[in-house]
């Protein structure tokens, strides 16, 4: 197995110290590095890497505000010298959290972590790197100071507020600056269903289905929230569902 990787730090000598390190695992390219968010975003673009090793601390942005850029999230080990992030970092389910100057046992726990997580999902659904976001897809969400990386088969409803999507996974319903349009533009159309015009339900994530007025249906979610498939919509959906 090889994971391609691009560096993401603002100080040379840390991301060269890095590469040396990374040099006695050979599981690991290193393809690129970057000195800031702005580059380091057109490197993630232009590569698509499985992992990326992050600094937080960085002129400018910070890497919570690059993650934030990103339509889908690839591993993220966090490399920082500063310990009150590491709370925060851990907050977000990032893979790991390496403090400066870094240890190379540290480095090689984190390596066992990235490779037992990448087998798992080769297992279970084998991503693809373009076209619609699966459900083994992590995306980064951050509302305030609050901050997630959330794979999409954890998310059960996502429910439009104005020109925002609010996100429902697990007790949090942070709000995230997208449309719902383009939102089901990008997801996996046999998973997340359009019930309406302010919803989309994870298929996944239905617990109950009754017949509703004007030959509508009633969804309920695992979650308990009650979701109305409108009229229009409930043919498509008798057909998914194979009614």
């Amino acid at each position: 197995m090889t994971i391609k990787s691009i560096i993401i730090d603002d100080e040379r000598l840390a991301r060269n110290e890095l590469k040396k390190l990374v040099l006695a695992h050979s599981e690991i390219e290193i393809i690129d590095e970057a000195s800031n968010v702005d580059e380091g975003l057109e490197k993630i673009e232009l590569h698509n890497p499985d992992l990326i090793f992050l600094d937080i601390q960085m002129p400018g942005k910070t890497g919570f505000d690059l993650l934030t850029e990103l339509e889908r999230a690839p591993k993220v080990i966090f490399t920082t010298a500063y310990d009150e992030y590491a709370l925060k970092a851990f907050e977000v389910n990032a893979l790991d959290y390496l403090l400066k100057p870094i240890e190379p046992k540290r480095l090689s726990d984190s390596i066992s972590k990235l490779i037992y997580e990448l087998e798992k999902e080769k297992l279970g659904d084998p991503a693809f790197s373009r076209g619609p976001l699966t459900e083994i897809d992590q995306v980064f969400v951050k509302d305030g100071e609050r901050c997630w990386f959330v794979k999409l088969n954890e998310i059960r409803l996502f429910e439009s507020v104005g020109n925002y999507a609010k996100v429902f996974f697990g007790t949090n319903k942070p709000l995230i600056l997208k449309s719902l349009n383009a939102l089901e533009e990008r997801l996996d159309a046999r998973v997340f269903f359009r019930a309406n015009r302010k919803h989309i339900i994870n298929l996944r994530w239905i617990e109950k289905i009754e017949p509703y007025f004007n030959g509508g249906l009633l969804v309920e979610l695992k979650g308990g929230e009650k979701i109305e498939v409108s009229r229009r919509q409930t043919v498509k959906f008798k057909e998914m569902m194979s009614f």
